[in-house]
């Protein structure tokens, strides 16, 4: 074998080689990409699941709760009439306040991405504006 058959089979080596790890970096970041999906999803699932178990428990105890009969109460008080504007509002912050509490951002920032790390400051202050 002579000195430049050995040299050009170290730089085919050399080349494969640095192929083969650009290939793995590419297939590590690409694993990186599809665990950090897949425990997001599964915080999202597991936030659903919380949600439906919620959801499908209210119908049963409000149906199994007995009826409040009372020979001697008073005629009830009748709720303030609110204008379709201010019931409108009222009704949209219930519903940011509930998806809040299921665990998703409402701020401008992040709205709609599943809140991972406890409360959000913006948020939190956009609920407690007056």
């Amino acid at each position: 074998m002579s000195k430049k058959d050995i040299f050009s089979q170290i730089s085919e080596l050399e080349l494969s080689s640095g192929n083969l790890h650009s290939e793995l970096g590419t297939l590590k970041q690409k694993i990186k990409t599809l665990l950090e999906e897949n425990k997001r999803l599964s915080i999202e699932n597991q936030q659903l699941r919380k949600v439906l178990k919620r959801e499908t428990a209210d119908p049963i105890q409000k149906a199994e709760a007995p009826p409040k009969i009372s020979s001697a109460s008073p005629a009830p008080m009748e709720a303030p009439q609110l204008s379709a504007d201010q019931a409108a509002v009222g009704e949209g912050y219930d519903n940011l306040a509930r998806l809040y509490h299921e665990g998703f951002h409402i701020c401008n920032l992040y709205y709609g991405h599943l809140r991972t790390e406890g409360d959000c400051l913006f948020c939190l202050s956009f609920l407690n504006k007056d």
